[in-house]
């Protein structure tokens, strides 16, 4: 695999490679919205021209094309209003299997400034109404994948998440960042047999399969048995870059929270994520410093909370509640104020059950905040010898853990210089070698859908 040293790029100004937005268009972004901002820039900065295709409803008239779709960016996807259940099911196939795409003009028209760090730059803007959505339900109803065809099709489409769409006439890619619903099926909504069907898909005729660590590549093979020379990790990055705009820079004024008087977590509030057993361990350690929780609540989200909410009123603040005294749980805060919270925390208590990749870690050594996480999954190979790892079962050592990031300051600044080495391992440059790397591979071979199949 090239690391950044041994590789010179091919990929040049004459190959388009595309990415989904699917994650991109959701409002307030997810990691694999990360993901795909990453990947996008990864891409443009390997010389090559980046397209995007998106399930924004943009309609027929090229004039507005432009003007729905940054709407639909800024305010979200409006709701798809169905079809009458009196209709035929061989009428509902034949609107979910005539998947239009449009091009969406990018004629600089759109003030965009409040859009500029969701979206990488793209060349070329595609959209087919609620796209996503109709695969889906295409795919449940028939279990086949949508197939889409555009004029002048790009080289590689690189759909950054499991979804059931191919695109003709390309080599279409499929990056599967965990299978997570597969090994924790009990921590997940998932409909399991879809799930498998899907991925099985996927891996079976997916000109290539991407992931995002070696943890992943090794289930993904050992589940559904690909051949190595399919599959391959390039890990990711992720830019902490703060904007300049820093009238929330001042944590103190905004939550109170002293600079590296805090520990922090952040993500989903739901099973995988082990907040449950974080917040016993937190409560256990007895220790004076509070613990600040970012993320929205998601299933089982109240089980995990139940020792926060038994019996404890909470202060309202302007971007959450303050539970007790030692607890701030947030459910939303804009990027840029959460890499000042990452930046300014004592440190990120990532104790997560699986994870594909684990960006908070690598977010929190790039910003020189030490790390607690868990030894399950990819967590060791992206924290390395760079942070306290600790059974995430076993509520005592995430406690003995707390406290002793807490109270030791020589360690504390061990782990800062450590992640600081660690993280130039995931570097922006190290990444897209190994991309490009990957993008070589698959343009040497013909698609395995070409433009002609049905």
């Amino acid at each position: 695999m090239a690391d950044g040293r041994d590789w010179r790029p091919r990929v040049d100004a004459d190959v388009r490679i595309a990415i989904d937005g699917f994650n991109l268009a959701m409002p307030h972004g997810t990691g694999v919205a990360t993901y795909g901002r990453a990947l996008g820039d990864a891409i443009t900065g390997l010389g090559a021209r980046l397209d995007g295709v998106f399930g924004i409803p943009v309609g027929a008239n090229p004039d507005l094309r432009e003007i729905l779709f940054y709407e639909a960016m800024g305010r979200g996807i409006p709701d798809d209003p169905g079809l009458p259940a009196v209709r035929a099911v061989r009428q509902w196939l034949a609107r979910y299997r005539r998947a239009k795409v449009f091009d969406v003009p990018t004629r600089g028209l759109i003030v965009q400034d409040m859009l500029e760090r969701r979206l990488p730059q793209f060349d070329r803007i595609m959209s087919s109404a609620r796209l996503f959505e109709r695969a889906d339900r295409y795919f449940v109803r028939t279990g086949r994948f949508l197939t889409i065809r555009v004029a002048n099709p790009p080289d590689i489409m690189h759909w950054t998440y499991p979804v059931p769409i191919r695109m003709l006439g390309t080599r279409n890619v499929y990056t599967l960042h965990d299978l997570v619903p597969l090994k924790l099926p009990y921590a997940t909504l998932d409909r399991k047999r879809l799930y498998y069907r899907m991925i099985q898909a996927i891996v079976r005729d997916a000109d290539h399969v991407c992931t995002v660590s070696e943890s992943s590549r090794g289930d993904v093979i050992a589940q559904f048995g690909i051949a190595g020379d399919r599959i391959t990790n390039t890990y990711q990055s992720v830019s902490t870059t703060q904007p300049r705009d820093d009238r929330l820079g001042d944590i103190t004024a905004v939550f109170g929270l002293k600079p590296k008087g805090y520990f922090l977590y952040y993500g989903a509030i739901e099973p995988k994520k082990n907040v449950g057993r974080l917040i016993e361990a937190y409560l256990g350690s007895q220790v004076d410093t509070p613990l600040v929780l970012v993320g929205a609540r998601a299933w089982q989200a109240d089980e995990d909370l139940r020792l926060l909410t038994s019996g404890m009123a909470g202060a309202r603040t302007a971007f959450g509640t303050r539970v007790a005294n030692q607890v701030l749980q947030l459910r939303y805060v804009p990027r840029g104020l959460l890499l000042r919270l990452i930046a300014n925390a004592k440190g990120v208590i990532f104790p997560s059950l699986y994870e594909g990749f684990g960006l908070p870690v690598l977010e929190a050594m790039q910003l020189g905040t030490p790390v607690i996480t868990s030894d399950r999954g990819s967590l060791p190979e992206v924290a390395g010898e760079a942070a306290l790892m600790v059974d995430p079962y076993d509520v005592g050592a995430l406690t003995a853990a707390i406290q002793a990031l807490d109270t030791d300051d020589a360690l504390a600044r061990r782990l800062v210089a450590a992640g600081t080495v660690q993280a130039g391992r995931f570097s922006t440059e190290r990444y897209r070698a190994r991309l490009g790397a990957m993008y070589d591979a698959i343009l040497a071979k013909r698609p395995a859908m070409p433009a002609e199949a049905a």
